[in-house]
């Protein structure tokens, strides 16, 4: 691939700057703290220039959250599919998801203070999909946990995967940015912490 090609593939479309700079903002000020024109002058177009993209405020948000489910069951699906044809460990696979679950906690934290704060904004229709893709991502590392722990019941393995969430999760209660460790330091010890949990529970 060339590299203008692989910088056309990179590229983000107005609709991710869009989605991005609503993330930020919305968990900096609350939903309600934003107007749709600062949005807009946040990506250098006009409020109402936004319609084109989405019907409102209430559209992004909903984007947001049920985007970021639906992207987390995905990666953890794929990395179980991935390591069955590559026959890879249940530890080379519990590893592989912890480190899917730390790239999104350390990346993306703006959608988890969203989604702390603001998940009961949300339509009906459009919260019950976030939390039953939630649940469906919660199995997906009961599955792969209890291969490792064989012995861990099901339902300690379910509440552990969900008190390594929260851990993980944490993140965005660490401080500023720049006042973390460097990203490959962060990224170890929630590795190590989130390893220890589950060492833990299925000993």
């Amino acid at each position: 691939m060339s590299t203008h090609a692989a910088a056309r593939v990179a590229a983000p479309t107005r609709r991710e700057q869009i989605l991005k700079e609503a993330a930020r903002l919305f968990a900096e000020r609350g939903f309600h703290g934003v107007g749709v024109d600062e949005i807009g002058a946040a990506v250098g177009i006009s409020g109402p220039g936004l319609y084109r993209h989405f019907p409102g405020k209430d559209a992004m948000l909903a984007e947001l959250l049920v985007g970021i489910s639906e992207r987390l069951l995905a990666g953890g699906q794929l990395r179980v599919s991935e390591s069955a044809s590559g026959g890879s460990s249940p530890e080379a696979l519990l590893d592989a998801l912890i480190e899917g679950h730390i790239d999104f906690a350390l990346d993306d934290r703006p959608l988890i203070t969203l989604h702390d704060r603001e998940l009961d904004r949300l339509r009906d229709t459009d919260r019950k999909q976030v939390r039953r893709l939630q649940r469906e991502y919660v199995e997906v590392w009961v599955a792969v946990v209890r291969d490792l722990y064989p012995d861990l019941p099901e339902h300690e393995a379910r509440a552990t995967v969900h008190a390594v969430f929260g851990l993980l999760n944490s993140t965005p209660h660490l401080g500023r940015p720049g006042a973390l460790p460097g990203r490959p330091d962060t990224a170890a010890l929630l590795h190590r912490l989130a390893r220890g949990a589950f060492a833990a529970a299925g000993s």
